[in-house]
Formats: C-alpha cells, sequence, structure tokens
C-alpha cells in the first residue's frame, strides 16, 4: 500500500441514473481507504437537500469505514439556514465539512452579494460551524488566485484568514503543472501558514469540458492537453487512459516535492480514480477488492 493519503469528492446526483453510479463510485473506491469523501452543493447551493441525504448516507454505511465530508456554502441562505444544516451534519454523524463561500447562485462569473442575513464570506462561515460543533474543516484556496481576487497575495491573504478562524486544511482548485502548486505552497509557508495544503486533481477525460472549467476558475492549461486529446472526441477509453497517465505524472512530480495528499475531483466515475490511484501506487487493502 503506497503511503499517499488520498480523498475523492463527488457531486449529489439528479436522476436515478445518476445516484446509481455515485453509489458504485463509493462502493469501488472505498477499500483505498480514502481519509475521506466529499459531496458538493450546486450553485447557489442548488442541492443543498440532495448533498445533506447522501453525505448522511455515506455517513450511515456501516459496510465501509469511509469518513464523510459534507460541502456547505454561504450562498443564498441565512444563517439560520446554514446553521439547520450543519446542526443536521452533526447529527447524522458527519463531522467533517468543505466550507466555502460558493459561486452565485447565477453561475462562476456572476458578480458575488452576500445574503443580507447571511456569512457573508467563508472565514464567517468556519467561525459559524466552530461555534456549533467541534467539525473538521477544510476550506478551498485557488494556486493562480480566484477569478475575483486582485493578486495572488490577496488569495494568500484570504486563505491565512480562513485558516486563523479556525480551518484545519486547505484544498486547492485543480490545476495542470506541478510548479503552479508548489509556488502556491512554498508563498502560503513564507506568509506564516503552516497547515496543510493539498493538491486538487481533476479528473475529466472531456477535453471541451476541462477547457471550459479551466477559464471560468482561471487555470492555465497548458497546450499539450489540446494536443493529447485532439481526435478522440468519441472514443472514452482512449480518452481515460490520457488522463489517468496525465494525472498521475502531475501527481508524481509532486511526490518527489514532498507531497503525501492529494484530492480527487472524481466526475463521480470509479474507473478513471482507480487506474489514477493504481499508477501512484495506491491499491486496495489487503483482504478488500476494487
Amino acid at each position: 500500500m503506497s503511503n499517499l493519503n488520498i480523498s475523492f469528492e463527488f457531486f449529489p446526483p439528479k436522476s436515478d441514473a445518476v445516484e446509481n453510479r455515485l453509489w458504485d463510485s463509493v462502493h469501488r473506491l472505498s477499500p483505498l481507504q480514502p481519509k475521506f469523501v466529499s459531496v458538493t452543493y450546486g450553485a447557489g447551493g442548488s442541492t443543498r437537500e440532495r448533498t445533506l441525504d447522501v453525505v448522511g448516507k455515506i455517513a450511515a454505511d456501516t459496510s465501509h469505514s469511509i469518513k464523510a465530508a459534507g460541502h456547505i456554502t454561504c450562498v443564498a441562505a441565512s444563517k439560520a439556514e446554514v446553521n439547520e444544516v450543519l446542526q443536521s451534519y452533526w447529527e447524522r454523524g458527519v463531522t467533517s465539512i468543505v466550507a466555502l463561500r460558493g459561486d452565485p447562485a447565477e453561475g462562476i462569473g456572476a458578480k458575488y452579494t452576500p445574503h443580507e442575513d447571511g456569512y457573508a464570506y467563508a472565514s464567517d462561515l468556519i467561525q459559524g460551524a466552530r461555534e456549533i460543533a467541534d467539525f473538521d474543516i477544510s476550506v478551498g484556496c485557488y494556486p493562480e488566485s480566484h477569478p475575483e481576487a486582485r493578486s495572488l497575495q490577496d488569495e494568500l491573504t484570504n486563505l491565512k484568514r480562513k485558516f486563523d478562524a479556525g480551518a484545519d486544511r486547505a484544498i486547492t482548485q485543480f490545476f495542470f503543472e506541478p510548479e503552479t502548486f508548489l509556488r502556491f505552497r512554498d508563498k502560503a509557508e513564507a506568509a506564516g501558514m503552516d497547515k496543510p495544503i493539498v493538491p486538487g486533481i481533476m479528473l475529466q477525460s472531456n477535453f471541451k469540458g476541462l477547457a471550459r472549467m479551466a477559464e471560468m476558475c482561471g487555470a492555465y492549461l497548458p497546450p499539450k492537453y489540446a494536443e493529447l486529446y485532439e481526435g478522440l472526441d468519441d472514443d472514452l477509453e482512449t480518452r481515460d487512459l490520457v488522463t489517468a497517465h496525465l494525472t498521475a505524472e502531475l501527481c508524481n512530480k509532486l511526490v518527489d516535492e514532498g507531497v503525501k495528499d492529494f484530492h480527487f475531483y472524481t466526475m463521480n466515475r470509479a474507473g478513471l480514480s482507480l487506474a489514477t490511484c493504481r499508477l501512484l501506487g495506491v491499491k486496495p487493502s489487503k483482504g478488500i477488492s476494487a
């Protein structure tokens, strides 16, 4: 078994077919013994109830020992509504959360306006969560800076604000070059931040979708990606092979620089996640088969 620590992110189901794929992914990935799995909110908290339901079921499932983390955002909700979700998480045995400001209900790129009765930003949300229960709290950060940030220094200042409010670790937005993460990690350490910063790794083999997401969040996509995926629009199998190898190459370069923790954005696809982890030397525990 590799000495790497891994975690996985899923998105909540919008149909029975998607729900079946989600649970298939959870059960196939659980033998890898992830530190936790998280379930996202939609834009503006639009999947709040489904997220709460799925995370609660994962936490209650005694067939595995997976720790479930629920996403929680500030968007389009009062403090009372957010606190109710946090309380519900805790009562269902979900003691880990991913606390985010969240994207505007209108989508990425729209102007963010705090709810008049809500938590304005992630740092406020973290403080509120700490008053409710002793949650393990992860937060987000952008190694190439948030699209709304004026500079990378602004991004670092905001991250420190979240750590000071009580966050336990940060998980980065996805990126494609190891230097992007390493520079950000070093700058954070130089600014006095000593809590873990975990690289977020995207497992998206649809190049058009990948390019669209990269543009929205301001992530630099190297030209070699377009070249490697060219002509593969209708060839999912080959796209997955390319994705697994590109991702493993990125992660192995980070391992060489001392990185031991990785958070994978799975797109609810177990096979690609399993292949990537296998290339990193992460295998199911003995006596457990994926």
